[in-house]
């Protein structure tokens, strides 16, 4: 396999982002619940007010991979990281690539004087649990996720 590099995203990157969202949402049996645009997740990432970050995997020029993030804050712990999404292309996963985002997403953190990083994870999906449990992450079994769709 050739070399994966690690960047920070560029609205270039945007459709074949969303790609790999809608193929996430496939996975996590809710391909109907993707109905951002590409123009507002354009926007959102690189319009005049952002609100998230990325870094793309990519190989031979063709990203297989991102982790999408931003910041989150805790009136207990101070700014925070939040993972909104880690994902592989299901064809690459298992060649360390997650690893090598999500270790890029944490030294961002880490960099930027964050307090820690938080996410959500399935808790079906056993091997992002595994992967997860391999840094030691808390997972906390007493918050029930609430959202409200306008």
């Amino acid at each position: 396999m050739t070399k994966t590099t690690i960047r920070q995203a560029v609205i270039t990157d945007c459709p074949r982002m969303l790609e790999l969202i809608k193929e996430l949402a496939v996975f996590e049996k809710a391909p109907n619940e993707v109905t951002v645009s590409l123009s507002e997740f354009e926007d959102a990432g690189f319009g005049s007010n952002p609100v998230w970050g990325a870094f793309v995997a990519e190989i031979d020029h063709e990203v297989v991979g991102i982790s999408l993030y931003y910041t989150r804050y805790s009136t207990w712990k101070g700014r925070r990281l939040y993972l909104e999404d880690l994902i592989v292309t299901e064809s690459m996963r298992g060649f360390g690539i997650g690893k090598l985002l999500f270790d890029k997403t944490l030294a961002y953190g880490k960099q930027c004087g964050f307090h820690g990083m938080v996410w959500q994870v399935l808790d079906w999906n056993e091997p992002a649990i595994k992967f997860y449990k391999k840094y030691k992450a808390d997972f906390d079994p007493e918050w029930i996720n609430v959202s409200i769709t306008y």
